[in-house]
Parts: C-alpha cells; structure tokens; sequence
C-alpha cells in the first residue's frame, strides 16, 4: 500500500492538471444550451485518457438519444475477476453565472485549497479518479477491466440506458464501480447502497382562451396561475411541508447510518431561522420517503408583466421516490393527484419528462468485502453505508443485464460538493484517497477467486 500511496500522492500535479482540461470543457449534454461539439471533444478527451492510461480498443459509440459513450476493455489475467468502471463526462449547466465566485469552465482553487469549477466533483472528478488509480496500478492490474463513460447521465434521456440494455454482452462485469457518488463526509469512506427512483411532469392549466385586462376582468375571471399555486401547494402538508401525494406512502424511515440534522443545515446552505421540511428523521426524508420539488415555473415574468390575468401556466415537477416504490405508479399518483387538485374547472394537461426506478444494493457479496478492506486500509475505519436522495436510472439496466454482478457506488463527491448548483468544488484529497481505494479495491477483489 505504501508503494502505491506513493504513486498517487506524487501523481497529483497530473490529476489536478486532467481535471482543469475536463472542466474546461462547456460538456452540457442540452444543444440548445451547448454545441453538441463539445461533449463529443470531451469525449474524446476521456477516450484518449484511458487509452493511454493502458485500456484496449477504446472507442466512442453512438447511443440511441445521440449521445457517445467512450467504451474500453483490458482483459482479465487467466482465473480473475473482471469489474467495470462507470462514469460520465456530461456536466449540468452553470445555471445563474453571477452566483459563482469563479468562472464556472475554470478550475480554481480556494482559499480552502477545494478545486471549485462545473463538474470538478460530478462527475468529471470521478474520471480523474479512475485515471489516477490506472495510472498508479499501471501493468500490474490484477482483474479484467471494462470502461464506459456516458454522455447525457444529467438530461436523463436514457441513451446509454438503452444501448446497455440492447448490447448487454459488453458490459459483463463481476463487479460494477457505478463511480457518480461519494462520501458522507470528507474523510469517511463510503458506499451508496440504496438511490431514489423519480417521476418528472410538466403540468398546464388553461382557464382562458387568452389573458384579459385585471381590471376589466379580475375577479369572476379565472387566474390560471393561481390556480397553478394552489394545485402545488396540495402537494405539501401546510403545517410541517412534508410531501403528501394522495395514493403513496410517505411515512418511510431509514435503517442506515443518519444524517445529523445541524450537519444537513450546513451542508444545504438553509438560511439561519428557516425550518427543515417534513417530519422524522433527515435520514428518512432523503432516502426512505417521497420529495416533490416544483423545479420550474412558466409564467408572466415581474419585469415586464402586464396588468392580465393569466390565461395559462405551467410547473415542472419532480417527485423522488425510495425503494420499495414503482416509478410508474408514483407517475400516475401525482398525475392523479395534480388533476383532481385543479381549482374552477381549470384544464389540466400532464406531460411526462421522465421516470427512473429506484434501486438498493445487495452488500453481502465479495465485491464489498474486498472494497471493506480498501476503505480501513485508506481512512482507517469500516466501509459506511448511505442512501442518495439522487437517482441513476442506469443501475437498474446494469441489475438486470448483469444479474449476478455486485453494484457498488462510490466516488470523490461529498456534501460540500454543492453538485448541480454553483459554486461546485471537490476535495483534492477525496480524489487522491478515492483513487487509493479503486486501485485497493481492484486488487483485493483479485483475491477473491
């Protein structure tokens, strides 16, 4: 172990250089945001990376939503095992720039020694990860390997979902590192063991063939997004704000390791006086119980909005939701539920933008008993097991075209990572130690068989 630590320590200055070219790269998966061009140059970057990290026939493939994802392999030495490293070089985008204390495309390190930029933790970071403990390891790796690195994990349009789903036989894996999470703090090695499933809507009211002057017509006529308002706000109970969707359980609670409630506050940024939503445990809100959020809204916006009564408007709305849940029903539930919630007649149409199952691992096999033992050797203490709020439709693929593989998550991304919002950053350490524990990992696991 030495040895290695040694190898990733000093190849850092490489990490830090790999991630700052990756970041640099606008790699957002949505053309009428980005060029299309740019997330195919970082895939190419990510194809040159892991070819001469010392994979095989590494190669981009076309997936069914357009997107490409980079695929390799090194074989397995006679009688060993063969585990795939998953990733993706798709960022989401930037969102409101003049929320960042740093240009967003720039890797730049903080006063706190963090490398903050888009995707420096999600997911470009587990690719520097993956590279760092490849390059560590170099021709003595002791298993067979498999790579794929998606292409569109952040719009959810499912491109990889179905290639894996059409060519199963190019990911048989013993075992999979599905490396799109992280720790529970900084310096805790952990396993994601169980990912919320989700249900997107846009949901539209109409109340008037048009909008028609407020003082004319405000009263009797009907506010379509008022009535709006009201149909989102049944979604949450008016007293504590939990989630309340007519037909699903939301009284679940979590079995695992907690999420201390100051440590949440802190971690989620919620301003000093404002009350956490819902009831029970952290833990349970997150993982074990459904969370709707209203993600977006279209209306009049305040700066140039006329004195009309809205004639139409329409939410997104994402509803997360825990194993034990079908991902359809909950579709339906809410449909359901934002239906019959519609004040004043008001015309209800529901579209669907996406649905994901949710998924638990099973930790009873070798993979984590030999990734238990690279966590002590790294951090000093037992493997901790989390759930994630966030969900990644392609584990379910995997589970079933790989059923006999063992699914681990894992990776550099931790709460303070702020992933998905601005001002995102890694720890450089995670991303050192995380290498430690893939190149432990592959080679425990060796031990195995």
């Amino acid at each position: 172990m030495s040895e290695l630590t040694a190898r990733i320590s000093a190849s850092m200055y490489r990490a830090r250089r790999d991630l700052a070219e990756l970041v640099a790269v606008p790699s957002v998966a949505d053309p009428r945001q980005y060029p299309p061009a740019e997330c195919r140059r970082a895939a190419q970057w990510v194809a040159d990376a892991v070819a001469e990290a010392g994979l095989h026939d590494v190669h981009l493939v076309e997936t069914p939503d357009g997107s490409h994802a980079v695929l390799g392999h090194r074989p397995a030495p006679p009688g060993a095992p063969t585990v795939l490293l998953y990733c993706h070089y798709d960022v989401q985008p930037p969102l409101d720039e003049a929320a960042w204390r740093t240009p967003p495309f720039t890797l730049t390190e903080g006063d706190d020694g963090r490398w903050y930029g888009r995707g420096t933790a999600d997911c470009k970071g587990n690719i520097v990860m993956h590279l760092t403990a490849l390059r560590a390891l170099g021709d003595d790796v002791p298993v067979g390997l498999k790579f794929v690195a998606e292409g569109s994990e952040e719009q959810g349009t499912g491109g990889l979902e179905a290639y894996v789903s059409q060519h199963p036989e190019l990911f048989q894996a013993d075992a999979l590192l599905v490396c799109d999470t992280g720790n529970a703090e900084v310096g805790t090695g952990t396993a994601t063991i169980t990912l919320r499933g989700l249900a997107d809507l846009v949901v539209t009211v109409e109340t008037l063939k048009g909008e028609v002057h407020s003082g004319m017509f405000g009263g009797p006529a009907p506010d379509a997004l008022a009535a709006l308002i009201q149909m989102l706000s049944t979604l949450r109970d008016p007293a504590t704000g939990a989630t309340r969707v007519d037909g699903l359980d939301c009284e679940g609670t979590w079995q695992g390791v907690d999420y201390d409630e100051a440590a949440f506050r802190a971690d989620a940024g919620v301003l000093d006086g404002v009350r956490l939503t819902g009831t029970g445990t952290v833990a349970d809100r997150l993982w074990a119980r459904p969370a709707v959020t209203v993600l977006g809204i279209d209306c009049p916006p305040v700066v140039g909005s006329a004195a009309a009564v809205p004639a139409t408007a329409r939410a997104r709305v994402s509803l997360r939701i825990p194993p034990g849940t079908d991902a359809n029903a909950a579709r339906e539930a809410l449909t359901r539920h934002l239906t019959q919630a519609a004040p004043w007649g008001a015309r209800v149409s529901v579209e669907t933008q996406g649905t994901g199952s949710p998924f638990r691992a099973a930790t009873d096999g070798p993979a984590y008993t030999a990734l238990d033992r690279a966590m002590r050797q790294v951090y000093g203490k037992p493997l901790a097991f989390l759930g994630q709020g966030g969900s990644i439709p392609l584990c379910n693929v995997f589970a079933a075209a790989c059923p006999r593989a063992e699914i681990i998550l894992m990776g550099v991304e931790e709460p303070r990572c702020l992933i998905h919002a601005p001002n995102e950053s890694v720890d450089p350490t995670e991303i050192e130690h995380m290498a430690q524990v893939e190149a432990l990992f592959l080679t425990e696991f060796a031990k195995t068989r």
